[in-house]
């Protein structure tokens, strides 16, 4: 009989595996508590049509989706957003703003697998709703990029890449280029890199036919800084604001962080302004987060006008590239004390001390079947423990204990009673 797998896209998480998950996760807490974010959550699956609806047509290929036994369209969530829009339209102007939320979601994708994308898998998300000006996006942007130094990251390592929807349909409009063909544009610059160069040309003659026009789109793409399309085109609205943007990120230190990328669009179709992702510095894998301006999303559910900035960051991409840079942090101990039985210790003696230890905040395991001290001593090596203390022998008869450092060998002998005050002065500092 053939050992089960689990199912494609997904992952089991081994403890090792499970620590430094949670490493990334407490991390990601850290960096959002201190930015003053509070934490929020929302069902795992909603109604179909709050994705169908206003997520635009790339989403709907992508949702799991089953009817339940009311024989109702539900979707596993793919992205937190749209339930956050819900969630906010719901309350209306009773939830003070602005709104610092973040969460950190289970999410679903059925899509096809590849470095850095799996079907199933968690985000950091953060938002600010209720503040119109860049100033918000500048925080958000800030936040991300002081999440990436909390991780080990620096300037070496990873680049935002700052554009903005609005600036895109100025250009597009002054090029003369119907606005119905701009969703199915943006669409297609958000896949760019995924697809070859030839069903890239052939995908977007189709949206411009006309040579002239394309052109002129492609001409739009071949500028690489704010100055060159002020140059081409003026100053405009969309311009000023990212302007103004890079400079409030100049405020907060950031320039090395961050550039301008006329490329960067976002595929959903709820983005309406300021957009932004994530990328390691040789864009060697997929986008590590991504986010931007959504300011119409909440009055789409029903809510008042809120204007509104977020991003997500992803797991998978960001765990590889933790590990491409060596940035792994050491496993944890599992237990900080391990017991070892000498001599005639029974259990009743090593489960009285376990308890005393662990009711003073300390981890502790001991052996559930008391074996030769060479077997304890591997077992304690297998728990990472920092101390193993020796239960039983000649210095029991001294009211003492052999306390052995697991890393650098050396041992001491501690007084029985005082064996709380030295696990506190080497273990706590």
């Amino acid at each position: 009989m053939s050992v089960l797998s689990g199912p494609k896209g997904t992952r089991d998480f081994y403890p090792e595996e499970m620590s430094f998950q949670q490493f990334i996760f407490s991390t990601w807490k850290k960096t959002c508590q201190r930015y003053g974010f509070e934490y929020y959550e929302a069902p795992m699956f909603e109604h179909l049509e709050i994705y169908t609806q206003k997520s635009g047509d790339e989403i709907e290929k992508q949702l799991y989706t089953f009817k339940d036994k009311a024989e109702r369209m539900m979707a596993l969530r793919p992205e937190l957003t749209p339930s956050l829009a819900r969630m906010v339209a719901a309350k209306g102007n009773a939830l003070k703003r602005p709104i610092r939320w973040y969460s950190i979601p289970r999410l679903f994708r059925y899509e096809k697998m590849q470095r850095g994308r799996l079907r199933e898998f968690f985000q950091l998300n953060m938002d600010i709703l209720g503040v119109e000006d860049v100033s918000a996006d500048a925080e958000l942007i800030s936040a991300v990029i002081d999440m990436m130094r909390d991780l080990g990251f620096t300037s070496d390592d990873f680049r935002v890449r700052i554009s903005s929807r609005t600036l895109l349909e100025e250009l597009f409009t002054a090029s003369g280029l119907d606005k119905d063909s701009f969703s199915a544009l943006y669409a297609l610059l958000d896949r760019k890199n995924k697809i070859s160069e030839q069903q890239y040309k052939e995908e977007l003659s189709s949206i411009i036919p006309g040579d002239e026009l394309r052109n002129k789109f492609l001409a739009i793409f071949a500028s690489d800084s704010l100055e060159q399309i002020q140059q081409n085109v003026g100053e405009t609205p969309a311009l000023n604001d990212l302007k103004q943007l890079f400079e409030l990120l100049n405020f907060y230190g950031f320039s090395a962080y961050v550039t301008f990328d006329i490329g960067i669009v976002r595929g959903l179709a709820y983005y309406t302004g300021i957009v932004f992702e994530v990328f390691d510095i040789k864009k060697s894998m997929r986008a590590i987060a991504g986010g931007g301006r959504y300011d119409k999303l909440v009055q789409l559910y029903g809510g008042p006008a809120t204007p509104a900035v977020g991003f997500a960051a992803g797991d998978v991409v960001l765990g590889d590239l933790l590990k491409e840079k060596g940035l792994q942090p050491p496993l944890s101990a599992r237990s900080e004390v391990y017991l070892v039985a000498v001599g005639d210790s029974g259990l009743k003696e090593l489960i009285n001390l376990a308890q005393q230890i662990r009711s003073s905040g300390f981890s502790c395991e001991f052996p559930l079947k008391i074996t030769n001290i060479g077997k304890q001593l591997k077992a304690a090596n297998a728990a990472r423990s920092r101390y193993a203390l020796f239960v039983g022998g000649d210095e029991a008869k001294e009211g003492k204990y052999r306390c052995k450092d697991m890393s650098s060998g050396t041992e001491e002998l501690v007084d029985q009673k005082e064996i709380i005050g030295f696990l506190q002065k080497n273990l706590r500092g």
